[in-house]
Parts: structure tokens; sequence; C-alpha cells
């Protein structure tokens, strides 16, 4: 899938090693296990307590936290006294979701072909299929259930079906499209980069995510981690998916900022200081594939999914990585 994200400005910081990329705001499964993330916050629901302790264990401030707002900003739960203790504890979810195994990033092993799964429901015919490699072949590469489309009359839905089998996934609809409604619940470059479509929400736990023709595990895992709804994943019609998957892109997504830095130390004292000059009531990080996504809420979530001016986000990478 081509990428349509403009290419970002990009401001270097001789100071901090970093290149920080700023495009237009708004443009366009939690495992339980060592790395899985806490569950969400209380602050989300309202302030933490005067007396709130610190999250970084080694905190060594003292009195001084006494002067500092004890309401913002949280990371993952926890209170952060001073920018100091914010780049320890950022510090330590990097190397947790550094050496976290990057589940269902190994390719996917399909047991048998598309072209043979479709011969076998008897979808196609020998000749359908004959007729469909030859034009593969001929032009040089391409999808086989584009060349069964195009030149063989099979319809999408057929090719979608035998798609979903071979991901043990279901087929799903993008009728009710709530277009603006779920821009917040992934940012717009990975909606673009990666082809993840969000389709809906469903009983107030479930989001439900689109892809055309494979399914991509690692963010689905991400944003399950981050909205704290359950994921579920599903194939769409090519036409429907690329009509929805537009329309998507154009919508009002929540500001973001994209940082690549030298090392993770450098990585980690930039998105300190986007936790600072944010403030979040709750902020959490997750990795997706090779980069980083630090999402801040500014105000307590008050539904299923927050308003696309409610939070921000902060896209990163290191080299080191």
């Amino acid at each position: 899938m081509p990428l349509l994200t403009p290419v970002p400005l990009v401001r270097r910081s001789r100071e901090s090693g970093t290149a920080v990329l700023v495009p237009n705001a708004g443009s366009g499964l939690a495992p339980e296990d060592e790395h899985a993330l806490p569950a969400r916050s209380p602050a989300l629901a309202g302030r933490a307590g005067i007396f709130q302790t610190c999250s970084n264990p080694g905190c060594s401030s003292g009195w001084l936290k006494l002067l500092r707002p004890h309401s913002a900003p949280i990371f993952e739960g926890g209170w952060c006294c001073s920018a100091a203790c914010a780049r320890t504890v950022i510090e330590a979810a990097l190397r947790r979701e550094s050496e976290a195994p990057n589940a269902g990033s190994e390719a996917h092993n399909h047991r048998i072909p598309l072209g043979l799964t479709m011969l076998e429901q008897g979808w196609i015919t020998g000749a359908q299929l004959r007729g469909a490699l030859d034009a593969q072949r001929s032009a040089g590469g391409g999808r086989l259930g584009y060349w069964l489309v195009r030149g063989q009359g099979v319809s999408e839905q057929m090719v979608t079906r035998a798609l979903g089998i071979q991901w043990s996934c279901p087929v799903l609809s993008a009728e009710f499209h709530d277009v603006e409604g779920l821009a917040a619940s992934v940012p717009r470059l990975f909606v673009d980069a990666f082809g993840g479509l969000p389709l809906r929400t469903a009983a107030g736990r479930i989001l439900y995510l689109g892809f055309e023709d494979r399914l991509d595990t690692v963010l689905a895992l991400a944003v399950e981690r981050m909205t704290g709804l359950r994921v579920e994943c599903g194939l769409v019609a090519g036409s429907i998916f690329r009509r929805a998957h537009a329309a998507m892109l154009g919508a009002a997504f929540p500001a973001v900022e994209l940082i690549e830095a030298s090392s993770e130390n450098v990585l980690a004292q930039a998105l300190a200081r986007a936790l600072e000059r944010a403030r979040p009531v709750d902020s959490r990080l997750v990795r997706v594939h090779d980069c980083f996504w630090l999402r801040m809420w500014l105000r307590p979530l008050t539904g299923v999914l927050p308003e696309a001016s409610s939070v921000r986000d902060v896209i990163a990478s290191s080299r080191s990585h």
C-alpha cells in the first residue's frame, strides 16, 4: 500500500541530538506478562492526591515535590514529580518495550495458497487459476486475487472470503463507519503506513480493526494495549476498504509529533520533554514495529474513545533500536 503521508518539516536540536518532525496537527491485546502495561489508571477519572508518591522508585527530590502540582504529569498511572523522574520512568518503559518480543511480527505461514484454497472450495476453475497465474507472470507480479478479479471474472467478495480462510479471520463490513468518532483510536501515520482501518466499536469494550489483504497483528496488539479495548481484526473487501481508508485519512486526527533520536537515552530525554510540555492526566508508551508510540491524555476520558482534541501523540524512533 503506498504511503500517503506528506513529508513533514524537520526541526533539529544540537543540544539533544534529535530530529523533530512536526506535521500539521490534525492532518491528515493486553498480554498478562512482565511486558504488559498497567491497567487503565484512575488518573483518567480524577485527580491524584496531594501526597501522591513519585512513580520513580529512585526519586530523591524529597520536600521539593510538595511545590509541584500532583495532578500531572501522569505516566502509565504514576505521577512524575520532576523532569528527571519522568525521564527515568520513560527509560524503563523504553527498555520494557525494546526487550519484549514484538508479538505477531513473524510472517504468517499460509497452509494453502490462495488459488488452491479457492479451487478447493469450488469458487474458481482450474482454467481461471491458470489464466490468473499467466497474467501475474506476464505482468511480473501483483497479487493473485487482483488478477482473478480483473481477468477471470471472479468476484472481489469471493477473493476476500478466501483470504479470510487463509488468515483464520472474519470478513468485516464498513457499514456505519464512523470516521470522525474513530479518528482518535489510531494515529493517522499508522492508518496510512500499516493499513489498519478502525471500523467501529461494540459494547463499549471491542474495537474492530479492518485490513485489505493481510492482518497486522503487531499494530492490533499495540492499539489494544493503548486503548484498553479488545481489538478484533478482520479483512474488508478491497474496493470497500480503499474507499473507507481514503475517507479515514481525511479525518481530523489528534496532533502528533514525530521524533528520531540517535540513541534510546536521547529518545527518553525527548519524550520526557514532551511529557513536561503537555502535562497529561495520563499517558502510556507502546511499541509498534520499529517505533514507539507515546499517547498523552490532556483531560480525563469520558467515553469509549477520546476526542481528537483531548489527546496528543508522539511517534518516535531510535537509530540504535
